[in-house]
């Protein structure tokens, strides 16, 4: 048995019964890490850490304690903040940085007996498609290493599909939780904006990024999810209310799915389309209803998301100038080569190429042309989007227009990898829960996946449907 392709409920069975040890699954899992080093999907390895935490959790175990994740070994995108283990960010900014406290999600995991292996690789500060931004070495496929894993969780996604995790936090901006998924081959979930707390995230847009989970299976996330899931005082964004709006569906009769036009156009490629309506079909024959609908200002969600995150980005990465946070450039004689030898050495051309779009979109003359439009347009995508879901319990498309593309071939045009997330990206507009999960391959063997989008906190109704799926295309 190789127990690093468990699923997170194989594992946990295989504890509960005494066949197999926390030990056990977490050495498996940093001997798989060291096998798989050259994809690059860690940038710092817990080991010790983890060893140490896996034995606490057999002991716990031992002792006739249980807890959600108990003895799981999991890993963390390496934006996130972990006491006593350093969050580069991928950055050269922050290649030593330390943080002195857990992130909220980090504490919970913990609290839920988790095992953290390592923290993963990932697109410097989070912006990128392809995790070939990170400043240390890119991430590569797991499936074809010479194709992107996706970004900005490209590291996050590898690992679990490569063996190297169980479970792994992402963040997700703008799809950089489901797009690295629907490339391995994974499942990954961008929950609600504010049902995961952002305490101990290291912020790119503020008002876009969310915390979730990549796991093999729509259960696994669900288990990682209702971890990391709840209000946070530390986070004012976070939501005290209920987080469980949606509904455990067992089965397809008598839902309605909808099918949003613009998220299938003609220039749409065919095994991505025929992989997505193919699915698409399972639910019809499964029973559930298929409801044409409309989002109108689809057209406006790619440059709105640019516009909006790359302000945030400029305003949020203004902090590291070598003085108040940061890594700090050698022979400065005044306070402005500092800011800028700082700034120049240590920042990677995607981050200035963004900073610099932020501060244009922001500057006199220009806001109300363009970050003024963004945000009135970021209203209509909203209302748009609750139009659709207002009759459907979910809408379905294509999580990204195609499969994981050659290493490099965006080096030259940012603005085609920028389009790779046309379909991801109006969701995090709209504050939306949303999915990707595998339905097929392409004909070099690329998984394609599909991305289910649903009204806020109905995260489980996603994850139900979800599952269904998995279990239904699996016969």
């Amino acid at each position: 048995m190789d127990v690093t392709k468990l699923t997170i409920k194989q594992l946990m069975d295989a504890m509960d019964a005494g066949e197999l040890s926390s030990a056990e699954a977490t050495r498996a899992t940093l001997d798989r890490i060291k096998e798989c080093e050259d994809l690059g999907a860690y940038v710092t390895v817990c080991e010790k850490e983890a060893m140490a935490a896996a034995e606490r959790a057999d002991k716990a175990r031992a002792e006739g304690r249980r807890a959600p994740l108990l003895g799981v070994p999991v890993a963390v995108k390496d934006n996130i903040c972990t006491e006593g283990v350093r969050t580069t960010c991928a950055s050269r900014f922050l290649e030593n940085y330390v943080p002195p406290y857990d992130a909220f999600v980090v504490k919970k995991l913990k609290e839920a007996g988790a095992v953290i292996v390592g923290k993963t690789n990932m697109d410097e500060f989070a912006m990128g498609s392809g995790s070939e931004y990170s400043a240390f070495y890119r991430v590569k496929n797991a499936i074809d290493p010479e194709r992107v894993a996706g970004g900005s969780s490209g590291g996050s996604a590898c690992a679990v599909a490569s063996g190297q995790a169980f479970a792994a936090l992402g963040s997700d901006t703008g799809g950089s939780i489901r797009q690295p998924a629907s490339f391995n081959g994974v499942t990954g979930l961008k929950p609600t904006y504010s049902a995961v707390s952002r305490n101990g995230l290291v912020a790119f847009a503020s008002s876009l990024d969310q915390i979730g989970p990549i796991a093999r299976t729509a259960d696994d996330c669900r288990r990682v999810y209702n971890v990391i899931k709840g209000h946070d005082a530390g986070d004012s964004t976070s939501y005290a209310g209920d987080l469980d709006m949606g509904e455990h569906i067992t089965s397809l009769k008598g839902r309605r799915i909808g099918i949003a036009r613009e998220f299938f156009p003609d220039a749409l490629g065919g095994k991505v389309r025929e992989a997505v309506e193919k699915a698409i079909k399972f639910y019809e024959d499964g029973g559930a209803e298929i409801v044409e609908t409309s989002i109108g200002s689809f057209d406006m969600a790619l440059a709105c998301y640019y516009i909006i995150s790359s302000a945030e980005a400029s305003s949020n990465l203004s902090r590291y100038d070598g003085v108040k946070y940061g890594r700090r450039a050698e022979g400065c004689k005044t306070i402005d080569d500092v800011y800028y030898k700082s700034r120049t050495q240590f920042f990677g051309a995607e981050v200035k190429r963004r900073m610099m779009l932020g501060n244009f979109v922001l500057s006199s003359g220009y806001y109300d042309a363009f970050y003024l439009r963004a945000s009135k347009a970021r209203t209509l995508i909203k209302r748009d989007f609750e139009a659709a879901l207002s009759d459907c319990d979910a809408l379905i498309c294509p999580t990204a227009p195609t499969t994981a593309y050659k290493s490099g071939s965006n080096a030259e045009d940012p603005a085609a990898a920028y389009l790779g997330d046309v379909f991801t990206v109006p969701v995090n507009i709209a504050g939306l829960p949303a999915l990707s999960v595998k339905c097929g391959e392409d004909s070099d063997g690329l998984p394609i996946g599909m991305q289910l989008i649903g009204r806020q906190y109905c995260e489980e109704t996603l994850l139900s449907l979800a599952e269904i799926y998995e279990k239904g295309a699996a016969k």
